[in-house]
């Protein structure tokens, strides 16, 4: 396809997607909206398969999603980041509640799906693993469940994990969205009442003093040196990724090395905002979300329908039901500990989009928006890498091998 066509398209669709979330006060969030849009243009062949490769985003994102990484760490101060121990544990608590809900209803509906070798799959129990591996985590997981499943033939186990993964969001993106709402507009209501302490809004001269609390010279202060810098700390992540062999990730390292530089003073503040390029950047990472949709067939959906439908009913019942409980004992309110739950589903960049979604729905005032994104912010952050980068990487590697009754 024509690569600029292929681009004017994307754009054509995210403007749509903008628009109609500002229209609905974030009600129908532009993620869920531009899903619904590419899945459709995907599924009835308006769209190529080959749109999102074509506009040459994919491949940007591919680059920069580090850098917004690390803007997301220097976003985080150190004081804020210690507090998240308890998302951290909400975020635990939803893997082992998808893992738990799902084994249940592999008990309930396992004769209805259990098959033979020779049928492309063996067992209940190996959807429940595939399910609980994808509706928990994100590329790493699914792949891990793939590895697995196809080690021992069974092609339709390493199939089903890809539909999750590629549908998924369409079931979090709208339940995070209308329930991040009622977070914020409880948050609102406590601004108000004078229970938050308000976050100041930088203007021209905020932003000046925080370049001035940047340690670096000026000349590391434009637009390419800032992206010289943050490249730098991106390739440090990626050194400390493949030394470990992946468990110490890629983009964990970065969240917490954005962090440690802001503290330090050698990055400002929300480092990228202010240079040309964040935006492009953003447009490029959000477009990662809609990637796997070009590879949805319907004959795959129709084919394993039933168990779609089972393992997304049980796991979003079960990262309600367990992160609720859990946040409730840890003094969250019930809203808040459901959205981190619903994080598992998509993951980085949903966490911040719907974060900043939900705030500028609630908010009236530029500071009183300031202070909800504050409030909900580095909770979707960490939730979303204690669920999809973490938790679900660990317990799918775990339970992986019990795949084709290994």
């Amino acid at each position: 396809m024509n690569p600029v066509l292929a681009f004017v398209i994307v754009m054509l669709v995210w403007t749509v997607s903008d628009l109609v979330a500002k229209r609905t006060q974030s009600l129908l969030s532009s993620l869920f909206v531009a899903s619904i849009i590419f899945l459709v243009g995907f599924l009835t062949g308006i769209f190529p398969e080959d749109l999102l490769a074509s506009s040459s985003l994919l491949a940007l994102a591919g680059v920069v999603v580090g850098f917004v990484i690390v803007h997301l760490g220097t976003m985080i101060s150190l004081d804020d980041f210690k507090k998240q121990w308890k998302t951290l544990l909400v975020g635990i608590a939803t893997v082992i509640g998808i893992g738990l809900t799902l084994l249940l209803a592999g008990f309930l509906f396992g004769p209805r799906i259990s098959g033979s070798a020779a049928d492309g799959y063996a067992q209940a129990l190996d959807f429940v693993i595939a399910g609980t591996g994808a509706l928990s985590g994100g590329t790493i997981s699914v792949l891990i469940v793939q590895e697995a499943a196809l080690g021992v033939g069974l092609t339709s186990i390493a199939v089903f994990p890809v539909l999750i993964a590629a549908l998924q969001g369409l079931i979090g993106f709208p339940l995070t969205s209308v329930i991040l709402r009622r977070e914020a507009a409880r948050l609102k209501a406590e601004y108000r009442a004078g229970n938050l302490t308000p976050v100041e809004v930088a203007g021209d001269e905020a932003n000046q003093a925080d370049a001035q609390q940047s340690r670096l010279p000026a000349a590391l202060r434009t637009t390419a040196g800032t992206l010289f810098v943050v490249g730098v700390v991106v390739l440090v992540s990626l050194g400390v990724n493949n030394l470990t062999d992946g468990i110490l990730n890629t983009f964990v390292v970065a969240l917490i090395l954005g962090i440690v530089l802001r503290t330090t003073r050698v990055l400002k503040p929300s480092v990228l905002s202010g240079i040309d390029a964040f935006g492009l950047m953003m447009i490029a990472i959000m477009i990662l979300v809609f990637g796997p949709l070009a590879t949805v067939k319907p004959s795959d959906v129709a084919a394993l329908a039933g168990p779609l439908l089972i393992a997304f009913v049980f796991g979003v019942v079960g990262i309600a039901g367990f992160s609720a409980l859990v946040g409730k004992l840890l003094g969250y309110s019930v809203p808040m500990s459901v959205a981190i739950g619903l994080t598992s589903l998509y993951g980085f960049p949903g966490t911040m989009i719907l974060s900043q979604e939900a705030a500028k729905g609630a908010g009236e005032t530029l500071e009183e928006v300031a202070t909800i994104e504050h409030e909900i912010l580095p909770k979707m952050i960490v939730a979303g890498f204690s669920t999809v980068t973490i938790t679900s990487v660990v317990v799918t590697s775990i339970i992986a091998g019990r795949i084709g009754g290994g």
